[in-house]
Protein backbone atom coordinates (compact mmCIF):
# COMPACT_ATOMS: atom_id res chain seq x y z
CA UNK A 1 0.00 0.00 0.00
CA UNK A 2 2.29 2.68 1.01
CA UNK A 3 4.89 1.64 -1.78
CA UNK A 4 1.82 2.19 -4.12
CA UNK A 5 1.62 5.65 -2.56
CA UNK A 6 5.51 6.29 -2.87
CA UNK A 7 5.01 5.30 -6.38
CA UNK A 8 2.05 7.13 -7.30
CA UNK A 9 3.35 10.27 -5.85
CA UNK A 10 6.57 10.08 -8.35
CA UNK A 11 4.64 9.72 -11.02
CA UNK A 12 2.73 12.80 -10.07
CA UNK A 13 6.05 14.70 -9.39
CA UNK A 14 7.24 13.84 -12.79
CA UNK A 15 3.49 14.47 -14.42
CA UNK A 16 3.35 17.94 -12.79
CA UNK A 17 6.28 18.93 -15.33
CA UNK A 18 4.11 18.61 -18.13
CA UNK A 19 1.91 21.46 -16.95
CA UNK A 20 1.37 25.06 -16.58
CA UNK A 21 0.96 28.01 -18.22
CA UNK A 22 1.93 26.17 -21.43
CA UNK A 23 1.29 22.36 -21.60
CA UNK A 24 4.31 20.13 -23.20
CA UNK A 25 3.51 16.85 -25.01
CA UNK A 26 5.50 13.97 -23.71
CA UNK A 27 7.14 13.32 -26.97
CA UNK A 28 8.82 16.86 -26.85
CA UNK A 29 10.49 16.01 -24.16
CA UNK A 30 12.66 14.15 -26.66
CA UNK A 31 12.90 16.51 -29.45
CA UNK A 32 15.91 19.04 -29.46
CA UNK A 33 15.06 22.18 -31.12
CA UNK A 34 11.19 21.95 -29.61
CA UNK A 35 9.46 25.09 -27.15
CA UNK A 36 8.46 21.85 -25.10
CA UNK A 37 12.16 20.34 -24.56
CA UNK A 38 13.50 23.60 -23.77
CA UNK A 39 11.01 24.47 -21.48
CA UNK A 40 11.10 20.88 -20.09
CA UNK A 41 15.07 21.25 -19.37
CA UNK A 42 15.83 24.32 -18.78
CA UNK A 43 12.55 25.36 -16.56
CA UNK A 44 10.00 22.64 -15.50
CA UNK A 45 12.34 19.66 -14.39
CA UNK A 46 14.69 22.25 -12.81
CA UNK A 47 12.04 23.71 -10.93
CA UNK A 48 10.39 20.56 -9.62
CA UNK A 49 13.90 19.20 -8.50
CA UNK A 50 14.81 22.65 -6.61
CA UNK A 51 10.35 22.15 -5.16
CA UNK A 52 11.31 18.65 -4.12
CA UNK A 53 14.77 19.38 -2.63
CA UNK A 54 13.55 22.28 -0.74
CA UNK A 55 10.45 20.66 0.41
CA UNK A 56 12.49 17.49 1.70
CA UNK A 57 15.16 20.10 3.26
CA UNK A 58 12.64 21.96 5.56
CA UNK A 59 10.36 19.16 6.41
CA UNK A 60 13.69 17.07 8.01
CA UNK A 61 14.55 20.61 9.68
CA UNK A 62 10.86 20.73 11.19
CA UNK A 63 11.21 17.30 12.24
CA UNK A 64 14.47 17.57 13.84
CA UNK A 65 12.91 21.02 15.58
CA UNK A 66 9.60 19.51 17.59
CA UNK A 67 11.61 17.07 18.31
CA UNK A 68 15.14 19.05 20.20
CA UNK A 69 12.19 21.49 21.28
CA UNK A 70 9.66 18.68 22.49
CA UNK A 71 7.36 21.28 20.58
CA UNK A 72 4.50 19.75 17.84
CA UNK A 73 4.68 23.54 16.15
CA UNK A 74 8.32 24.29 16.19
CA UNK A 75 9.32 24.60 12.65
CA UNK A 76 12.74 25.59 10.86
CA UNK A 77 11.85 29.42 11.02
CA UNK A 78 11.30 29.42 15.12
CA UNK A 79 14.99 29.98 15.43
CA UNK A 80 14.58 33.79 13.20
CA UNK A 81 17.04 32.25 10.61
CA UNK A 82 14.18 32.69 7.76
CA UNK A 83 13.60 36.39 9.38
CA UNK A 84 17.23 37.17 9.17
CA UNK A 85 17.72 35.81 5.51
CA UNK A 86 14.93 38.31 4.95
CA UNK A 87 16.05 40.80 6.17
CA UNK A 88 19.14 40.97 4.54
CA UNK A 89 17.72 40.60 1.38
CA UNK A 90 15.55 43.58 1.93
CA UNK A 91 18.65 45.58 2.88
CA UNK A 92 20.31 44.67 -0.33
CA UNK A 93 17.21 45.49 -2.58
CA UNK A 94 17.41 49.10 -0.97
CA UNK A 95 21.27 49.55 -1.42
CA UNK A 96 20.58 48.67 -4.88
CA UNK A 97 22.32 45.05 -4.74
CA UNK A 98 19.37 42.75 -5.99
CA UNK A 99 21.72 40.71 -8.15
CA UNK A 100 23.64 39.66 -4.74
CA UNK A 101 20.57 39.33 -2.71
CA UNK A 102 21.16 35.75 -2.30
CA UNK A 103 24.55 36.13 -0.72
CA UNK A 104 22.78 38.76 1.58
CA UNK A 105 19.89 35.79 2.50
CA UNK A 106 22.79 33.17 3.28
CA UNK A 107 24.50 35.97 5.49
CA UNK A 108 21.35 36.95 7.39
CA UNK A 109 20.74 32.98 8.11
CA UNK A 110 24.63 32.99 9.44
CA UNK A 111 24.61 36.32 11.57
CA UNK A 112 21.48 34.95 12.93
CA UNK A 113 22.94 31.49 13.78
CA UNK A 114 26.29 33.47 15.17
CA UNK A 115 23.77 35.72 17.60
CA UNK A 116 21.55 32.67 18.54
CA UNK A 117 24.89 30.68 19.61
CA UNK A 118 26.55 34.00 21.46
CA UNK A 119 22.77 34.64 23.51
CA UNK A 120 22.54 31.06 24.66
CA UNK A 121 26.41 30.04 25.27
CA UNK A 122 25.01 30.57 29.08
CA UNK A 123 21.79 28.00 28.89
CA UNK A 124 21.77 24.76 30.29
CA UNK A 125 22.25 22.01 27.79
CA UNK A 126 19.34 20.86 27.79
CA UNK A 127 17.59 24.44 28.36
CA UNK A 128 16.28 24.39 24.22
CA UNK A 129 12.77 26.62 25.40
CA UNK A 130 15.57 29.20 26.33
CA UNK A 131 16.76 29.25 22.60
CA UNK A 132 13.09 29.17 21.73
CA UNK A 133 12.34 31.93 23.47
CA UNK A 134 15.70 33.81 22.00
CA UNK A 135 14.70 32.75 18.29
CA UNK A 136 10.94 34.13 18.70
CA UNK A 137 12.80 37.63 20.21
CA UNK A 138 15.05 37.56 16.99
CA UNK A 139 12.13 37.04 14.64
CA UNK A 140 9.91 40.18 16.17
CA UNK A 141 13.35 42.24 15.92
CA UNK A 142 14.17 41.45 12.48
CA UNK A 143 10.41 41.90 11.53
CA UNK A 144 10.42 45.40 13.20
CA UNK A 145 13.28 46.53 11.19
CA UNK A 146 11.70 44.99 7.67
CA UNK A 147 8.84 47.44 8.67
CA UNK A 148 10.97 50.14 9.20
CA UNK A 149 13.01 49.37 5.87
CA UNK A 150 9.10 49.11 3.86
CA UNK A 151 8.61 52.68 4.99
CA UNK A 152 12.00 53.85 3.68
CA UNK A 153 12.16 51.85 0.52
CA UNK A 154 10.27 52.87 -3.12
CA UNK A 155 7.52 51.36 -4.35
CA UNK A 156 9.76 49.06 -6.91
CA UNK A 157 12.04 48.32 -3.87
CA UNK A 158 8.94 47.42 -1.98
CA UNK A 159 7.43 45.08 -4.36
CA UNK A 160 10.51 43.23 -4.70
CA UNK A 161 10.87 43.13 -1.13
CA UNK A 162 7.35 41.75 -0.78
CA UNK A 163 7.85 39.38 -3.83
CA UNK A 164 10.80 37.83 -2.20
CA UNK A 165 9.12 37.15 1.44
CA UNK A 166 6.14 35.29 -0.38
CA UNK A 167 8.41 32.59 -1.66
CA UNK A 168 8.89 32.17 -5.19
CA UNK A 169 10.76 28.38 -7.25
CA UNK A 170 11.57 29.87 -10.61
CA UNK A 171 15.10 28.96 -11.69
CA UNK A 172 16.63 28.25 -14.80
CA UNK A 173 19.06 25.38 -15.33
CA UNK A 174 20.21 22.90 -12.41
CA UNK A 175 22.72 25.12 -10.60
CA UNK A 176 20.16 26.36 -7.77
CA UNK A 177 18.69 22.68 -7.45
CA UNK A 178 21.92 21.59 -7.15
CA UNK A 179 23.00 23.77 -4.55
CA UNK A 180 19.37 23.24 -2.52
CA UNK A 181 19.95 19.23 -3.31
CA UNK A 182 23.59 19.06 -1.68
CA UNK A 183 22.64 21.08 1.33
CA UNK A 184 18.90 18.60 2.00
CA UNK A 185 21.63 15.59 1.07
CA UNK A 186 23.99 17.08 3.60
CA UNK A 187 21.53 17.70 6.91
CA UNK A 188 20.02 13.88 5.82
CA UNK A 189 23.57 12.78 5.95
CA UNK A 190 24.05 14.40 9.55
CA UNK A 191 20.57 13.34 11.38
CA UNK A 192 21.21 9.95 9.82
CA UNK A 193 25.08 9.92 11.45
CA UNK A 194 23.27 10.98 14.73
CA UNK A 195 20.17 8.75 14.56
CA UNK A 196 20.54 6.96 17.71
CA UNK A 197 21.85 10.00 19.89
CA UNK A 198 18.37 11.55 18.47
CA UNK A 199 16.22 8.64 19.59
CA UNK A 200 17.97 8.67 23.00
CA UNK A 201 16.59 12.58 22.86
CA UNK A 202 13.17 11.92 22.11
CA UNK A 203 12.93 9.33 25.08
CA UNK A 204 14.08 12.57 27.72
CA UNK A 205 16.75 14.62 27.95
CA UNK A 206 18.06 13.10 31.36
CA UNK A 207 17.97 9.48 29.72
CA UNK A 208 19.93 10.64 27.30
CA UNK A 209 22.32 11.93 29.17
CA UNK A 210 22.68 8.84 31.36
CA UNK A 211 23.16 7.10 28.30
CA UNK A 212 26.41 9.17 27.68
CA UNK A 213 25.19 11.45 24.93
CA UNK A 214 26.64 15.06 25.11
CA UNK A 215 23.66 17.19 25.33
CA UNK A 216 24.85 19.83 24.51
CA UNK A 217 26.88 18.82 21.63
CA UNK A 218 24.12 17.49 20.12
CA UNK A 219 21.74 19.82 20.25
CA UNK A 220 24.91 22.48 18.67
CA UNK A 221 24.99 20.02 15.50
CA UNK A 222 21.75 19.52 15.03
CA UNK A 223 21.01 23.21 15.43
CA UNK A 224 23.44 24.30 13.40
CA UNK A 225 23.43 21.82 10.49
CA UNK A 226 19.47 22.73 10.17
CA UNK A 227 20.10 26.56 10.61
CA UNK A 228 23.00 26.37 7.75
CA UNK A 229 20.46 24.23 5.16
CA UNK A 230 17.28 26.59 5.70
CA UNK A 231 19.77 29.62 5.78
CA UNK A 232 21.04 28.04 1.79
CA UNK A 233 17.32 27.46 0.75
CA UNK A 234 15.95 30.68 1.76
CA UNK A 235 18.82 32.98 -0.14
CA UNK A 236 17.22 31.02 -3.14
CA UNK A 237 13.72 30.69 -2.84
CA UNK A 238 12.83 33.66 0.32
CA UNK A 239 11.00 31.75 2.74
CA UNK A 240 8.32 29.26 2.25
CA UNK A 241 6.23 28.28 5.70
CA UNK A 242 4.86 25.22 7.11
CA UNK A 243 6.16 22.63 4.87
CA UNK A 244 8.18 21.98 8.27
CA UNK A 245 5.20 22.17 10.49
CA UNK A 246 2.96 19.74 8.13
CA UNK A 247 4.92 17.00 6.65
CA UNK A 248 6.27 15.67 9.91
CA UNK A 249 2.80 15.20 11.53
CA UNK A 250 0.95 13.58 8.68
CA UNK A 251 4.29 11.39 8.16
CA UNK A 252 3.73 10.18 12.17
CA UNK A 253 0.11 9.79 11.97
CA UNK A 254 0.47 7.55 8.72
CA UNK A 255 3.32 5.36 9.79
CA UNK A 256 2.50 5.61 13.45
CA UNK A 257 6.39 5.20 14.56
CA UNK A 258 9.08 7.08 16.53
CA UNK A 259 10.87 10.19 14.61
CA UNK A 260 13.96 8.65 14.67
CA UNK A 261 12.34 6.17 12.51
CA UNK A 262 10.69 8.06 9.87
CA UNK A 263 13.70 10.27 8.68
CA UNK A 264 13.61 9.28 5.22
CA UNK A 265 9.96 8.94 4.88
CA UNK A 266 9.42 12.38 5.88
CA UNK A 267 12.35 13.68 3.79
CA UNK A 268 10.49 12.59 0.70
CA UNK A 269 7.19 13.02 1.53
CA UNK A 270 8.36 16.56 2.44
CA UNK A 271 9.69 17.09 -1.12
CA UNK A 272 6.47 15.55 -2.69
CA UNK A 273 4.54 18.17 -0.79
CA UNK A 274 6.09 21.01 -2.11
CA UNK A 275 6.41 20.10 -5.49
CA UNK A 276 2.62 19.39 -5.58
CA UNK A 277 2.01 22.83 -4.03
CA UNK A 278 4.03 24.24 -6.58
CA UNK A 279 1.79 22.46 -9.42
CA UNK A 280 -1.64 23.66 -7.55
CA UNK A 281 0.25 27.40 -7.80
CA UNK A 282 1.67 26.83 -11.40
CA UNK A 283 -2.37 25.51 -12.66
CA UNK A 284 -4.74 27.80 -11.28
CA UNK A 285 -5.73 29.36 -14.41
CA UNK A 286 -4.22 32.67 -13.44
CA UNK A 287 -2.15 34.60 -15.71
CA UNK A 288 0.87 34.18 -13.80
CA UNK A 289 2.34 32.19 -10.88
CA UNK A 290 0.85 32.17 -7.82
CA UNK A 291 3.34 32.68 -4.88
CA UNK A 292 4.89 29.54 -3.57
CA UNK A 293 4.77 30.86 0.00
CA UNK A 294 1.03 31.89 0.00
CA UNK A 295 -0.19 28.33 -1.39
CA UNK A 296 1.59 26.83 1.46
CA UNK A 297 0.31 29.03 3.68
CA UNK A 298 -3.52 28.33 2.77
CA UNK A 299 -2.70 24.52 3.22
CA UNK A 300 -0.39 25.18 6.48
CA UNK A 301 -2.56 27.87 8.81
CA UNK A 302 -5.97 25.61 8.79
CA UNK A 303 -3.51 22.95 10.13
CA UNK A 304 -1.41 24.99 12.58
CA UNK A 305 -4.80 25.50 14.06
CA UNK A 306 -5.71 22.49 13.92
CA UNK A 307 -2.46 21.57 15.98
CA UNK A 308 -3.47 24.04 18.55
CA UNK A 309 -7.09 22.85 19.17
CA UNK A 310 -5.49 19.52 19.60
CA UNK A 311 -2.77 20.18 21.93
CA UNK A 312 -5.32 22.14 24.48
CA UNK A 313 -8.07 19.47 24.20
CA UNK A 314 -5.14 17.06 25.26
Amino acid sequence: MKSALILLLAVLMFGSTLYGQIEIDFSDIWTAGTMGHQIFWELRLPRVILAFFTGALLAVSGMIFQALFRNPMSTPYTLGVASGATLFTAIAIILGLSLYSSLFAFLGAMVTILLLFAFTARFRSDDTASVLLVGIALSFFYSAALLSLFYLSTLQQSYEIVRFTMGSLDTVGFGDAAMIGVSALLLLGIILTYRSEFALLLTSTAYASLRGVDIRKINMILLLAVSLAVGVAVSVTGPIGFVGLITPHIIQILYARSAHRLIAPIFYYGGVFLVLCDALSRNLGTSSDIPIGVVTSFVGAPFFVYLIVRKRRG
